[in-house]
């Protein structure tokens, strides 16, 4: 066991409730185990994500034990001692042993805990905490990472996602937890009924603005807990012709037909896509695992194909900024997706925000918020209901608006035309380069920091960093603007490329794309010498 402290080791064993964790351990050879037992596995963006496996380097019974219980201190610290907190599910590998835990710590920790009661969609939880007026929120999810992931998200009442300073001070409570063996444990706990279910799935059919209804979805779920549910609203909706992917239409937790199930990456929607022109479909819709992300697939001059998260984003701001009512209303997206949302508000009378990336500030953004969205094909069309992204309530509003331009002869496609014409085209690219160690991102990024580019795609750019607020590079200027920072998910650094520029007329809009897709086409190849230098 060279190289590993065997004290701890056996300690970790000895303390692991789970024999087959423990069994785990001790079969594995030292070098195995080293990288086990090198770091536990961090506290971060919402909570924890990772392999899952034994030891403190991984989702575990004992790491998900020794986690609750840390949250468990930080509420009682709160005083937040007797409150309702809400615990849930999807449907991959140890999910319900590691909601069954959470649940068990809490409620010997003397809060009232509510279980969902089968694996079911992360917004369904962050919609339970607000509508139980519950102080917490815990989804075993590990939303669209590989198969073998899990991990551990939290809410806080309201039913947003964490945020400084809170997130901090919860992983120092989870520090200083002890051993899992020793947390108290309570196996009784309450299990909601389908009345929650009911309730949400009542909200989200009533969120189309229109009354048409013609309209053929072809639709997959990805192999994950949504695809039933997402039906259902669209049923209630109005929305009755609509086609599942057969061979992802049930929850799967091995995601048998695709390597890595995230609607982004590239293959992973062509089932989807075929469906659509198999069936003559006028939507395409892709949710991920746990459907909180919604990307939309359209039919073009070459057949089908699928939105970027910009411009699903933008339609669907622009839709809901359309028929805005309240007071003083606010749409915001991040400081990595695009400008256009921006223009489109300030021609409408909307005030925008850009917040740092990630949900757990959007929905933050402002009072009066209508409407947030994240490039990553992340949108909260509904944020009074659930502070957060909602795979299944975007899905049905996006129905609706192609709902109502198919009875007007137009298209989405239409849509970002005209869009283009009036506030310039906006033409985005991401590029992603995927690393072994974390080192390496932090090499790229103060590489980024000392010796940024001053030029790129033949304009002249200015570099903002935006250290201590986020770990940030923003490259902008006059028609560029890149944005850069480490994936909060993924080992990999993420560059997000957008160039703009005027368009006379629609007949000058492919002309236009083209000169765009090349001068993206160099960004791209700029950016990757400038970090990989």
């Amino acid at each position: 066991m060279s190289g590993v402290d065997r004290e701890r080791v056996q300690e970790w064993i000895d303390d692991d409730p789970d024999p087959s964790a423990r069994a785990e351990l001790a079969a594995l050879p030292p070098d195995e185990l080293a990288d086990r037992f090198d770091a536990p596995l961090s506290f971060g963006t919402a909570g924890l994500r990772g392999p899952v496996r034994a030891g403190p380097n991984g989702m575990n019974v004992a790491v998900v034990i020794r986690t609750t219980a840390g949250l468990a201190h930080w509420l009682h610290a709160q005083g937040l001692d007797d409150g309702v907190v809400v615990v849930g599910r999807d449907g991959r590998h140890g999910s319900e042993a590691f909601a069954n835990a959470a649940a068990q710590v809490l409620r010997a920790a003397g809060f009232d805990v509510r279980a969902l009661p089968r694996p079911l969609p992360t917004p369904l939880l962050a919609y339970a905490v607000r509508s139980l007026n519950a102080v917490a929120g815990v989804q075993i999810t590990a939303s669209h990472n590989p198969a073998g992931d899990n991990g551990y998200k939290v809410y806080l009442s309201g039913g947003a996602q964490l945020i400084p300073p809170d997130d901090g001070e919860i992983e120092d409570a989870i520090s200083a937890a002890g051993p899992a063996r020793e947390v108290p444990l309570a196996p009784m706990f309450a299990v909601e009924g389908e009345e929650l279910v009911e309730a949400y799935l009542d909200r989200v059919a009533g969120l189309p603005r229109g009354s048409d209804r013609q309209l053929r979805v072809a639709l997959t779920p990805l192999h994950g807990v949504g695809g039933a549910l997402a039906v259902e609203a669209l049923r209630r909706a109005g929305f009755t012709d609509v086609h599942v992917v057969a061979s992802q239409a049930e929850p799967n937790a091995d995601f048998p037909t695709v390597a890595f199930p995230n609607p982004e990456e590239p293959g992973v929607t062509d089932a989807l896509l075929q469906l659509a022109l198999e069936v003559d479909a006028d939507l395409a819709v892709a949710l991920d695992p746990d459907a909180d992300r919604c990307a939309l697939g359209v039919r073009d001059g070459q057949g089908w194909r699928m939105l970027r998260g910009d411009e699903t984003g933008v339609l669907l701001g622009d839709y809901i900024m359309s028929s805005a009512t309240g007071p003083d209303p606010l749409v915001a997206n991040t400081i990595v997706s695009s400008q256009l949302l921006g223009k489109v508000a300030a021609a409408r009378g909307v005030r925008h925000v850009q917040t740092l990336t990630g949900f757990k500030w959007l929905v933050r953004a402002g009072d009066g918020l209508i409407y947030a969205y994240e490039e990553a094909i992340g949108h909260c069309v509904d944020p009074d209901v659930v502070r957060d992204k909602d795979g299944i309530s975007a899905a049905v509003l996006a129905c609706d608006l192609v709902a109502e331009l198919k009875t007007q002869g137009r298209t989405l496609l239409d849509c970002l035309d005209e869009l283009a014409v009036t506030h310039d085209l906006h033409a985005g690219d991401q590029l992603s380069i995927r690393v072994k160690h974390s080192d390496q991102i932090t090499s790229m990024m103060t590489r980024l920091r000392t010796d940024a580019p001053t030029v790129l795609a033949g304009c002249g750019v200015n570099a903002e960093d935006l250290l201590p607020r986020t770990d940030a590079v923003v490259l902008h200027g006059a028609d560029v603007r890149v944005a850069v920072r480490p994936s909060g998910t993924e080992p990999k650094v993420k560059c997000y490329l957008e160039v703009t520029a005027p368009v006379a007329d629609l007949a000058a809009l492919p002309a236009a794309r083209a000169r765009a897709a090349d001068r993206l086409a160099g960004l791209r190849q700029e950016m990757r010498a400038v970090l990989q230098s």
